[in-house]
C-alpha cells in the first residue's frame, strides 16, 4: 500500500533542484510517494523573496512535474479539508504565543492546511518548521523533519551518499541548513560526514 509523503514549501525547495524526478516515485518498503499541494506553487509565486532565492522554481521540467503530481480534490474533500484547516488554524489563533520564540512564527493558514491534509488522509507531512511539529504533535498528525526523509530516501537507495553531501553543502552555502539538520549531520549521516 502506498504511503503519501507531503512536502511543505521549504522541504520541496530544499530538495527539488537536486533530486530529479522528486515527485511521484515510489521508494522504500512502505512505498512512499512524495507529493505537494498547489499551495506550494502559490506560496512561492506570492513571495518575492522566495522567487529571487529560487529562480529555478518555474523551470519547465519542475513546473510540469508539480502539475502532474499535485494532489487534486473533489468537492467533498475540499469541504472536509477546509473544515479541518479551520479547526487547526483556530487553535493556533487562540494562543499564537505558544508557537513563538527564537525567530519562529505561528503556523500559517497554509501550514494548517498541509497538516489538515495529513490528518484527513493519514499522510506524512515533511516540514522543518518547529511550530508545525508542535501543532502536529497536539493533534497526533505524523510529521518528519527533512533530514528524516533524506535518511529514508538513502536507506531505500532513492538517493546516494553523494546526493546527501550535495544537499547539505548547498543548504550550508545558502545559509538555509536548519538547526535540526545540523544536529544530526554527524550522527544520522555519520558514515557520510564522519562522527
Amino acid at each position: 500500500m502506498t504511503t503519501l509523503v507531503l512536502l511543505d514549501t521549504n522541504a520541496y525547495l530544499r530538495l527539488a533542484k537536486r533530486i530529479k524526478p522528486l515527485l511521484g516515485r515510489k521508494f522504500g518498503q512502505k512505498e512512499y510517494v512524495l507529493t505537494v499541494l498547489r499551495d506550494v506553487e502559490d506560496e512561492v509565486h506570492r513571495n518575492p523573496r522566495l522567487q529571487s532565492r529560487f529562480p529555478w522554481f518555474d523551470g519547465a521540467d519542475l513546473a510540469s512535474e508539480r502539475l502532474a503530481k499535485t494532489i487534486r480534490f473533489n468537492a467533498d474533500e475540499k469541504e472536509a479539508l477546509a473544515a479541518a484547516t479551520s479547526v487547526l488554524h483556530g487553535f493556533v489563533l487562540a494562543d499564537p504565543g505558544r508557537f513563538l520564540g527564537r525567530h519562529r512564527s505561528p503556523p500559517s493558514r497554509t501550514d494548517c492546511k498541509l497538516l489538515a491534509f495529513g490528518q484527513l488522509r493519514e499522510v506524512v507531512v515533511v516540514t522543518d518548521d518547529l511550530p508545525m511539529h508542535e501543532l502536529a504533535q497536539t493533534f497526533e498528525i505524523e510529521v518528519w523533519h527533512g533530514h528524516e526523509l533524506l535518511k529514508k530516501m538513502l536507506s531505500a537507495k532513492f538517493i546516494g551518499n553523494e546526493m546527501i553531501r550535495e544537499i547539505y553543502e548547498a543548504l550550508e552555502n545558502n545559509g538555509d541548513a536548519p538547526a535540526t539538520w545540523q544536529a544530526v549531520k554527524h550522527t544520522v549521516f555519520g558514515k557520510i560526514f564522519g562522527p
